[in-house]
């Protein structure tokens, strides 16, 4: 059995680094995850304005899983990482679950909800900087994470921003 990665041929025997493999994938899917982001943008920019607010609504909705996901991850570092404080565990499990609450407050604020949403996206950013390190998260997971935070702030934006010219 062989292996193809970039065009060089691997036996099966060589292992690759876990830590390698790890950072190329989570690159990868982080930035498919920025695609319906673009598209919900996009579509919002051209398409017919009969259609803009399914749009905005997809952009919305969108943004909220995401924004939960985030927080997730928190949780998730809480429950396995045997090296936490006490305070710091506490502060990972109740900072899990809120973006999930900031992203469901989105819905209840009309036309402020995407900026609720962007402030939760940034909030969550903020939050990752300061306990990734205590998770013992890779150094570059914080670089990727401030790419795709910048990139979904952008398409947020550039959302409201089609709506209100074309709406």
């Amino acid at each position: 059995m062989r292996f193809k990665m970039r065009h060089r041929v691997f036996p099966s025997s060589t292992k690759l680094n876990p830590h390698f493999l790890n950072k190329r994938l989570s690159h990868l899917l982080g930035f498919a995850g920025l695609l319906p982001f673009f598209l919900l943008m996009l579509g919002t920019c051209v398409a017919d304005t009969i259609w803009m607010s399914y749009f905005i609504r997809g952009q919305l909705a969108y943004g909220m899983v995401i924004l939960s996901f985030l927080g997730g991850v928190h949780w998730g570092a809480a429950m396995i990482c045997t090296d936490l404080t006490l305070a710091d565990t506490k502060k990972a499990l109740l900072w899990g679950v809120t973006p999930s609450l900031i992203a469901w407050s989105a819905t209840l604020c009309g036309g402020f909800g995407f900026a609720v949403l962007m402030a939760g996206f940034i909030a969550a950013w903020l939050m990752d900087k300061r306990l990734y390190g205590r998770y013992a998260m890779p150094t570059w997971l914080i670089a990727l994470r401030s790419r795709l935070t910048f990139a979904v702030i952008i398409m947020l934006t550039g959302t409201v921003i089609a709506a209100n010219l074309r709406g």
